[in-house]
Formats: C-alpha cells, structure tokens, sequence
C-alpha cells in the first residue's frame, strides 16, 4: 500500500485516523483485572468525539494509550495504519490536576515544548517554530499571555495554552482529558469555539467529559466507557436509560450534569 508523508509522518491513505482492534489493557498492580477490555472501534477524519463514564472507567488510560504513553497488552492501536510512537501527530492534553504548574515556565515555552519533535533534542527553534508557536497563541486568543508564568494563569487560560501547544505540535489528533474541569461557563465556552474551528485544520479531536448534556451537544458522537465500550454512536442513541445503567450502575447522572 502507497503511504504519503503528512506533517513529516507516513499515512495510509486508505486507513482512518484513528483505529483500535480488540485491545486490552491490564492494570500494573493488579489491584483490578483489567483497565480496558476488548476496545474496538475507529474515527474519523476531522470527528469530534466525547468520551463519556465514570471515574475508573478508563477514559484516561484509553487516552495514554492511543497517544503511545502506554502499550496494549492484546490487540492493536493504529492511527492512519501506524503505531501510535511513530507519529508526532498525536498531542495529549492530559487533566489540568495532574501538570506541575510551579514548573517555571513561561506560556511561549509551554507552546514551544509542541514543537520538539519537530525540532530535534539538541537544535535550537528557528523563525518557522516561532511563527508557528506565535500563531497557535494568536489562534486561541493568548497571545497577550506569551510572557506570563503558566502557573501564575486562570484554569481556562492555562487550557488555551496547552491547546496552542498542541497547534504548534501541527497536531491531527487532539486528546483533551476533562479540559473543562474547574471552569466556569464563559471559560468553557471560549474552549468550544477554539475546538469548533479545529475543524478547519483538519484536525480529529477526542474529549474525556463527566458532562453529559455538553457531550450531547457540542459532539458528533459520544463514546460511553466502563472497561468496555458500551456504546458509539451519535449522542441521542448512546445516552439511553439502559445504557447508563449499563455504564453507572444504581448512580446514573442525568444528562447535564456530573455525575458524584
């Protein structure tokens, strides 16, 4: 099969995005059998999707996985036909509560950290990089915020940058764990209209949320995840009484809200 380069990575032309294949993850303590079960499903090209459950359903292990961070103990992790560790493409954003934020680090940096694969280990950042970590800040409306201490910035503010960061990466699959955590309504909505025109830079996004109405809403399908995948489909069809309790058990949340 003929493969093309796409921001310096080799793609198959004919494979989607983002492809998994009966994978299983175990836990490494053992304390549970499994933290993924028999995960089988594939994207596409520019789909923005929720990834939806409870807490220990594995939606942050889903995510490590795809991005290379972890390794399957069965079945198999293809984004457009390669392994995960062959791209650069893949930028995870991981939960705002687990980021060192005293690290001392300027927003740029945090930006220019995207582009290190790009760059090389041992080179320096030439014009290129710096007009592209100055436009990915421009693009999420932070470039006022280019000299600031990553720590010393709001919850929202901080999500925008690593967002940039991920633009710079001229990332094409995006996966953003529970970006909306701790942020109130105007700051979540601002992170929506930066997601929404992601579109345009044909990018795929995937989104880790306990909130159920903005999964519904602001998504083209909704993933519902507890060890196993539930169900796949577009919002409506997946977010069923049968499904969450198949998902939640006796604590099934309500659509728009949280769940405890």
């Amino acid at each position: 099969m003929q493969q093309i380069a796409y921001r310096g990575t080799p793609h198959d032309p004919m494979a989607p995005p983002l492809e998994l294949t009966h994978v299983t993850v175990g836990y490494p303590d053992g304390r549970r059998h499994h933290a993924l079960e028999d995960i089988t499903f594939r994207l596409e090209a520019t789909e923005q999707v929720a990834v939806v459950g409870p807490n220990g359903a594995g939606k942050s292990t889903l995510f490590k996985l795809i991005a290379g961070i972890l390794k399957p103990d069965q079945g198999s992790v293809a984004m457009y036909g390669n392994k995960p560790d062959q791209h650069v493409c893949i930028a995870y954003v991981p939960q705002r509560s687990t980021v060192d934020w005293s690290f001392p680090a300027t927003v740029a940096d945090v930006v220019m950290m995207g582009r290190t694969r790009q760059i090389g280990l041992f080179r320096r950042p030439g014009h290129r990089d710096r007009a592209i970590v100055q436009a990915a800040l421009e693009r999420v409306g932070a470039a006022d915020l280019a000299d600031k201490q990553i720590g010393e910035l709001s919850g929202g503010q901080q999500q925008r940058a690593f967002i940039a960061r991920a633009l710079a990466q001229e990332a094409e699959l995006i996966l953003l764990d529970e970006p909306l955590s701790g942020l109130d309504v105007p700051s979540q909505e601002a992170i929506f209209e930066i997601l929404a025109d992601l579109r345009r830079d044909a990018v795929t996004l995937m989104v880790a949320t306990h909130d159920l109405g903005v999964a519904v809403e602001h998504f083209d399908r909704v993933m519902l995840l507890n060890t196993r995948l539930i169900a796949f489909e577009r919002g409506e069809d997946v977010l069923t009484p049968e499904n969450l309790l198949r998902a939640y058990g006796g604590h099934v949340p309500l659509p728009g809200a949280a769940p405890a």
